[in-house]
């Protein structure tokens, strides 16, 4: 709800309530401002020590989206839509826009996302800044790689085009792909889609035994299947090591692709039942977990089937469930997610496995995928050909130890921790995964910083 007006530019004064990470921790007020239109400026900031960054939706689990001290940006009324080309596929729209509503437009006409997160409730300027990866990485390699061009809003006010491969801005190009929100204001995006000829997919799951079974697995798919990816238990130990559930499909073509009813409306955004309340404890513990994961890896008795689906649960499973992040009580919870390269990482994923299972603290959202060997322009992007593991935890102290050990086993193998999901890992670990940090950040704007960028560059 509004509760001020700016003098400069019409900005928004808005409640700090919502402005917070999807994952509750850190946990704090944060002063936010909203932009309505996109040829609006920049707030001035109010002293020396005032910084600003851009806040899409809020989807991010740790910091990254934060700016303790200074002040957010909110870019949510930023939701116009531009220019469609039904014909090319090309869509223009404001850096507000959901992934939620390019589907609604673009589906029924024969577009879809080329790469889309595992929640379609982010918006278009957050996919671009945090250039988040899909199921499909090993075809499609991360989002930024089909951004077509976008423009810059910087604090000085001024206004910068960035054309993919052409133009005088390709290191500012660069550096906002995956730029965390800190090279300025990303008004509005123009992205290319993929074709489709409707909303569903062919999919099949397998159930495999142990980490030797999910790499033959991917092997053989990620050779056949678009999008690929598995759920793993990782309470389990011995011979079961990493066993789990195999997920892989592609677009249905032909009738099957039209098996379904149209699209839901723009003001649809298809949320079912949800948690209305955050409980005085987390859901998730020891007891919960095992109880979980034995039931989920039970569930299907078959080795592998088949079924045609719509690409919402395929895609977005949690996003049926209004407000999952509160399950994790009022401390919130940890992602982690890292990325470990070659056969030296297909190996540590072993011994991260074992460790994870020996403390206790397992995630019932364990997801195993393999990257390709494309490589995003973005300067900071994270996803790097290697096995990717994704976990969440709810916040307690013993947790921050097991990720420092997971911290030590990703620098072991030369991979990487995710920024977007990430609340606290140091800063020497974040200059040893992102060794261009400071090609970057010569492009950071001076008026903007984050809760994240100060902690990582050490920065007091």
């Amino acid at each position: 709800h509004l509760c001020a007006i700016w003098c400069r530019g019409c900005l928004t004064e808005v409640s700090s309530s919502r402005y917070r990470s999807w994952g509750g921790y850190p946990k704090f007020e944060q002063p936010a401002t909203a932009l309505s239109w996109r040829q609006q400026d920049l707030p001035d900031p109010l002293d020396q020590t005032e910084s600003i960054l851009p806040f899409g939706n809020g989807r991010s689990y740790g910091d990254v989206c934060l700016n303790r001290g200074g002040t957010v940006v909110s870019t949510r009324a930023l939701n116009r839509f531009i220019r469609f080309d039904r014909e090319t596929g090309v869509l223009r729209c404001e850096s507000g826009v959901l992934l939620a509503d390019i589907l609604v437009l673009a589906v029924p006409a024969g577009w879809f996302l080329p790469v889309s997160p595992g929640t379609r409730f982010v918006t278009i300027g957050g996919a671009l800044a945090n250039d988040v990866h899909g199921k499909n990485h090993h075809r499609a390699g991360t989002f930024g790689m089909h951004v077509r061009s976008f423009e810059l809003l910087r604090s000085d006010g001024t206004r910068h085009l960035c054309v993919a491969g052409a133009g005088d801005n390709q290191e500012l190009f660069a550096a906002t792909i995956g730029g965390l929100g800190l090279t300025g204001l990303i008004t509005w995006v123009e992205l290319q889609l993929r074709p489709v000829e409707g909303p569903i997919l062919k999919e099949e799951s397998v159930k495999f035994a142990n980490l030797d079974e999910f790499f033959r697995l991917s092997d053989y798919s990620d050779e056949h299947f678009e999008y690929t990816v598995a759920w793993i238990d990782c309470l389990a130990r011995g011979d079961s090591l990493g066993r789990g559930l195999f997920a892989r499909a592609n677009h249905a073509q032909g009738i099957d692709a039209l098996a379904v009813g149209p699209e839901r409306s723009l003001k649809d955004n298809g949320l079912g039942l949800g948690l209305p309340f955050t409980p005085p404890f987390s859901l998730v513990n020891k007891l919960s977990l095992k109880v979980f994961n034995a039931l989920w890896y039970g569930k299907q008795q078959q080795r592998r089937f088949e079924r045609k689906v719509h690409y919402r649960p395929f895609f977005y499973p949690l996003d049926s469930i209004a407000n999952w992040n509160r399950m994790y009580g009022p401390a919130g919870m940890l992602q982690y997610q890292c990325v470990l390269p070659g056969d030296e990482g297909r190996a540590m994923l072993s011994e991260m496995l074992k460790a994870i299972a020996a403390s206790g603290q397992g995630s019932f959202l364990a997801v195993l995928k393999m990257f390709g060997s494309a490589r995003s322009p973005g300067m900071l992007s994270f996803p790097r050909e290697g096995v990717t593991l994704a976990l969440d935890f709810p916040n307690q102290p013993d947790v921050f130890r097991l990720l420092n050990r997971l911290d030590e086993m990703t620098l072991e193998v030369s991979g990487a921790v995710y920024p977007a999901k990430d609340a606290r890992m140091s800063s020497e670990s974040f200059q040893s995964y992102f060794p261009a940090w400071q090609n970057f950040s010569a492009h950071v704007d001076p008026g903007f910083s984050s809760s994240f960028w100060r902690r990582v560059t050490a920065e007091l």
